[in-house]
């Protein structure tokens, strides 16, 4: 007797494979997205660039006034309702003058409950700003300026985020200014009358070797004390990871950890670095990789690469993915974060699919996961593909809740559509 076959198993069977046949080791991972707020690109804001962060209630903060529209500056909270929808209420909102606009950064908490944020424009210098926005009984925020940078000497036009160190001081770099006028890394140290002193610790050389314009990228702290970041440019145009080393008389000593070539390496590093539990480095590049298909650079799609110090001193870099601007993704400005089991996860600016027709013509950008295999390397699966208005073109990464949700935002495209909120849950 013949067994009895069940074509609608076969027909699955089949519909599965062409699918895993059509996207190939960048098939979209079974995840649920969920938009929790659309900018409009008025009251509430749009074009957001930065980061979010969580407080301890759960609410998430961050902001929003970028490329387009830099003084529809505006500084957020999203707070969970019951129902599973989310609020908004606007706790900064650019009134002109001299206040901080051009918010391409998010915000840090501080000890004091208040939130900490760099603008690229505004000031009384007028080349940007460090703020602060600190909480009132009524619920309300009041937002004061800490710095107000000349675009001398001191710096000018910060556009990556902030770091406190142990005793409260806030550390962060300028794309402009300096000595040379390609940038520094600065340290602000809080007086007793509430006033607050810079101090620039490096200025960038275009000339030399160790970087310059350091940009998207926040700094960030390893256990003793070192300060670790990236430069977009440099004499060689591609790009570095610096350390800054404190010294006994009150001076910081840079080192370069890898100077990018443009070729299979990557170029133009502008994400903020993370440490692993055994110190090594992990990170992306614009551009670069050696991808000849790309579309958006001829050197190369970006890469998400990491860094490993050797007995030696010196630290090597391994190529942890390269993307090719089809379906993966292409040009991830941000850094990467990882979950409990090891995995890496982050987003491409633009790339994800030739359907999508944004403002930059070649894909609204990804949200994409690193897997490590057992042969060594990592396996990317992608969790989010965007298709555009409002949700297209993620500047900045994603962070984690305390259940493994995943949040980030899109920028849009500043004129029909001006970014959102999002939330995937595995």
């Amino acid at each position: 007797m013949q067994p009895k076959i069940d074509f609608r198993i076969i027909i699955g069977i089949l519909a599965l494979m062409a699918v895993t046949f059509i996207l190939g080791g960048s098939a979209l991972a079974q995840v649920k997205f969920k938009t929790l707020h659309k900018f409009t690109g008025g009251k509430d804001g749009g074009e957001p660039e930065g980061s979010l962060v969580f407080d301890a209630a759960g609410n998430l903060y961050g902001t929003t006034g970028g490329v387009f529209h830099p003084t529809d500056a505006k500084v957020f909270q999203l707070s969970p309702n019951p129902d599973g929808s989310w609020t908004e209420t606007v706790l900064y909102s650019y009134a002109g003058g001299s206040e901080p606009s051009n918010l391409r950064a998010g915000v840090i908490f501080g000890a004091d409950g208040g939130l900490y944020g760099t603008s690229l424009s505004g000031g009384d210098g007028p080349s940007g700003t460090v703020y602060k926005l600190t909480p009132n009984s009524d619920g309300s925020w009041t937002e004061s300026v800490l710095y107000s940078f000349t675009g001398g000497n001191d710096g000018g036009g910060p556009v990556g985020g902030l770091v406190f160190d142990a005793v409260g001081n806030l550390y962060g770099a300028t794309t402009a200014g300096g000595t040379s006028g390609n940038g520094v890394v600065f340290e602000l140290t809080p007086n007793s009358d509430g006033s607050w002193t810079e101090s620039v610790l490096h200025n960038f050389n275009f000339n030399g070797k160790h970087g310059s314009y350091p940009d998207h990228g926040s700094l960030i702290f390893d256990a003793a004390g070192n300060l670790y970041g990236t430069a977009a440019g440099g004499a060689d145009g591609y790009g570095v990871v610096f350390e800054l080393t404190p010294d006994t008389n009150g001076s910081w000593t840079e080192t370069v950890l890898h100077r990018f070539t443009g070729g299979n390496d990557g170029g133009s590093p502008e994400s903020t670095l993370i440490f692993d539990q055994s110190g090594n480095l992990y990170g992306t590049t614009l551009h670069g990789g050696g991808v000849s298909s790309c579309k958006s650079y001829t050197t190369g799609c970006g890469l998400v690469f990491k860094l490993t110090p050797g007995s030696d001193g010196k630290w090597r870099e391994q190529v942890l993915h390269r993307f090719r601007g089809g379906n993966d993704g292409s040009t991830p400005f941000s850094g990467v974060v990882f979950d409990s089991a090891g995995n890496l996860y982050g987003t491409t600016l633009i790339g994800g699919d030739g359907l999508c027709n944004d403002w930059m013509g070649t894909g609204c950008g990804t949200v994409f996961k690193l897997v490590p295999n057992s042969k060594g390397g990592w396996t990317e699966q992608v969790l989010r593909r965007f298709w555009g208005k409002p949700n297209g073109n993620p500047y900045q990464g994603v962070i984690f809740d305390s259940l493994g949700n995943l949040y980030g935002m899109t920028s849009g495209d500043g004129t029909s559509g001006f970014g959102s909120v999002f939330e995937i849950t595995p």
